[in-house]
């Protein structure tokens, strides 16, 4: 049975399975390992442990990390400045609608990484021609979506902390306006939006915790929102300095500024009143009786 480790490269990054190849590795080790971009890396955040079978074919840790390892990894940085630099000027010369989130260098530089954000479909081959002709590697260019970018930047919510994505968030999941109208919040898409432009992802946080089947009323037809959000799907464009090859972008995410469908006042307020009529009759019946 192989024995594997949790290995995570970023901050609030997802975990991958590595296998631990005879090294004595334990949890909080720095390690060299080679991930699907190269070289790189990455810190052991699960112990290590045996597993019957796996689904695929596990890659192997190359070594735990050195000095040398860690002085090239501080140079890259550098190098990573020089690149985002020389990307952002290039981008302005070339008028691209694209917007540069960061750069990242793999541990030998075989592999410079460009993220970015854009709104369309970006046609980048003249720009990694001037990149490959500069820094003579391999560039490759990927869009992520912009919840992505947020994670990347960071920066303060509305809350005044730190943004949730970035201190502990690893995934996104679904963000609908329904959670902030099960909260009785304010329906307004400009308060409830984050840094990122999407729906906050704090909605969800009390929703699934307060929430359960028994307790949510159903939406009908006549008093359903439009307004939601999926999670995002990013990493869909890569290029190299050799050939230009673009995958199919994944569907756009459907827009926060949808009308909310108007209702007569007295309306609203009976379907409110019922709602808190539901949750007295529920709460009088939770309560224990009188001596």
């Amino acid at each position: 049975m192989p024995e594997i480790v949790g290995v995570r490269f970023k901050p609030c990054g997802k975990i991958y399975d590595f296998e631990v190849n005879g090294i004595d590795v334990k949890k909080g080790d720095l390690v060299v390992v080679e991930s699907e971009l190269g070289l790189n890396i990455g810190n052991v955040v699960i112990d290590r442990h045996s597993v019957e079978e796996y689904e695929r074919e596990l890659k192997k840790i190359i070594r735990k990390v050195t000095e040398e390892d860690l002085y090239q990894k501080q140079e890259n940085k550098n190098l990573e400045r020089e690149a985002m630099d020389s990307c952002l000027e290039r981008i302005m010369a070339r008028g691209l609608p694209m917007k540069l989130i960061s750069t990242e260098a793999t541990l030998d530089r075989k592999r410079i990484i460009f993220y970015f954000t854009a709104e369309k479909r970006i046609d980048f081959r003249e720009l990694v021609k001037d990149l490959a002709t500069k820094f003579k590697t391999r560039i490759e260019m990927r869009q992520i979506g912009v919840r992505d970018g947020a994670k990347i930047t960071g920066s303060l919510g509305v809350c005044g902390r730190e943004l949730c994505c970035t201190r502990f968030l690893t995934s996104f999941e679904p963000i609908s306006i329904k959670m902030a109208k099960k909260q009785e919040l304010v329906l307004n898409t400009g308060k409830l939006s984050g840094v990122c432009g999407r729906l906050m992802c704090c909605l969800g946080f009390e929703y699934s915790e307060t929430y359960t089947e028994e307790d949510t009323i159903d939406l009908t037809e006549d008093n359903s929102l439009t307004v939601s959000e999926n999670t995002e799907e990013g990493e869909v464009l890569t290029d190299s300095s050799d050939s230009f090859g673009e995958a199919d972008k994944s569907a756009g995410q459907p827009g926060i500024g949808s009308q909310l469908p108007s209702q007569p006042p007295g309306i609203q307020e009976d379907k409110g009143k019922q709602k808190k009529f539901r949750r007295h009759r529920k709460r009088r019946k939770k309560m224990p009786p009188k001596q």
